[in-house]
């Protein structure tokens, strides 16, 4: 039974009330100079690297049908500018009052740019209670709280990785199905390649992509040995390490990586090609099923300059194949998304606390991540509605989402929580090496642990 008009509206009240006091709160405790602005008034500039702009501009919509006089203005810069940006803006009294931080890796690090955030942990309890943290996400409340127990952001959503996307049309094209084996997976490339198209498009050297790629092959080897190795439990030249690269070789030599992979990014390069039709697989996380929605999809499609009227490709998650012939089935590995940090230099306080805690912490922000479908939300008591998303083949889509997220939920695995930048460079060195023939596997893993000796940092 849905609740009635009134008693949302009452919810909606509360909702308001307890973040209009967690923003006061913040403001007094700051005692902030030169404030400008209130709990419910003022202009907040938000920067990220993520979410997309058509989705950064929907839940500012939805923001503002609850705080009508608060202006927010979301500033998108692409994720491998995104720390020489905001470094210095940051340094300065007209940065953003309100940060995308990460768990960790190349972009965003919390570890980095944590020291220029408030401490969120009081205003938290005033809206949540003191056991604010129950029904959050463990894992982004432990990534976003420093060594002295101060919460310095607050997670707005979760991703996963491990897994491939395909092109269902083009599969059910040429009858073939999702391989599970790299036999399999040579041959349903072969019939692409022979029909003259690409198989698996991917960049070998933007952060991220393929260092999910060699940690899906070594999961198929031995589950848990990539992550071990992130944490110093196994060394980078465990043979699991060394084989996993020489299976990632064999990824290109047997036709099943596109030519040129390393000379390539993942964006836009792979991206446009899987999503424009040209392209039957790519290997992406949890977040690229925002375009199996119409919406989203189409919007993407006409940024990749593709024409108007290209169809609407049918996307779908499929399990990473068993590359290693062991029948090993790991769960996917995954980390908070994001998170959202209030500037210590914000003359708006008390409205960037406002925004930030709505979007990541209560059930009407939450539920708009939620159906957006971009991340799986930090409040776990908030799912996703099916009825308000145009998926492009719901009959198809939809039993393969809602199977991919209970594969999410059993996440047992960091991403990149556990790697600093200097790790995540010397993973993709070490791909592009490999892929590219300047080194073996042995030697790439070699050099892996000697970054791994020389960053002890890495937590």
């Amino acid at each position: 039974m849905f609740p009635s008009k009134a008693l949302r509206a009452r919810g909606l009240a509360a909702a308001a009330v307890a973040l209009i006091s967690v923003a006061a709160m913040s403001g007094c405790s700051s005692a902030q100079t030169g404030a400008s602005g209130t709990a419910t008034s003022g202009t907040v500039k938000w920067w990220g690297w993520t979410p997309d702009d058509s989705e950064a501009q929907q839940e500012i919509a939805a923001f503002n049908k609850q705080y009508p006089n608060i202006k927010v203005e979301f500033k998108k810069i692409q994720d491998a500018d995104y720390n020489s940006a905001l470094r210095p803006a940051l340094a300065s009294p007209s940065g953003p009052d309100v940060f995308d931080v990460a768990a960790g890796g190349a972009t965003g690090d919390v570890g980095t740019f944590g020291a220029n955030a408030l401490d969120l942990t009081s205003t938290m309890k005033q809206l949540r209670g003191d056991g604010w943290d129950s029904g959050l996400y463990t894992a982004g409340v432990k990534a976003f709280t420093d060594g002295s127990g101060k919460l310095k952001a607050a997670q707005v959503g979760r991703i996963a990785s491990g897994f491939l996307w395909i092109n269902q049309g083009l599969f059910d094209k040429y009858g073939l199905k999702a391989p599970t084996t790299l036999q399999e997976w040579a041959r349903v490339c072969s019939v692409f390649r022979a029909n003259g198209m690409g198989c698996l498009k991917e960049g070998i050297g933007q952060p991220g992509f393929d260092i999910d790629t060699l940690h899906s092959i070594s999961d198929s080897i031995q589950p848990g040995t990539f992550t071990k190795a992130t944490v110093g439990e196994v060394k980078w030249t465990d043979p699991t390490i060394v084989q996993a690269f020489s299976i990632f070789k064999q990824l290109s030599t047997d036709g099943i990586l596109d030519e040129g992979a390393v000379g390539i990014k993942q964006y836009p390069d792979a991206n446009n090609g899987f999503l424009s039709g040209k392209v039957p697989m790519v290997q992406m996380g949890s977040w690229y099923q925002q375009y199996t929605t119409q919406p989203a999809l189409k919007a993407a499609v006409a940024a990749a300059g593709v024409p108007s009227d290209t169809p609407l490709i049918t996307m779908t998650p499929v399990p990473f194949p068993d590359v290693a012939g062991k029948g090993n089935k790991p769960n996917l590995f995954g980390d908070p998304d994001y998170a959202l940090a209030v500037n210590a230099r914000s003359k708006a306080q008390d409205a960037a606390t406002t925004f930030a805690l709505w979007l990541s912490s209560t059930k009407e922000g939450q539920q708009i991540v939620a159906d957006h479908l971009t991340d799986y939300p930090a409040l776990e008591s908030v799912s996703t509605d099916w009825s308000t998303n145009s998926l492009v083949n719901p009959a198809v889509q939809e039993p393969a989402l809602k199977a991919l997220g209970q594969r999410v939920n059993q996440v047992d695995q960091a991403r990149q929580a556990n790697l600093p930048a200097a790790m995540i460079q010397a993973l993709v060195t070490a791909n592009q090496a490999v892929i590219g023939g300047q080194s073996t596997p042995e030697q790439a893993a070699a050099a892996l642990q000697a970054a791994y000796e020389a960053n002890k940092s890495h937590g």
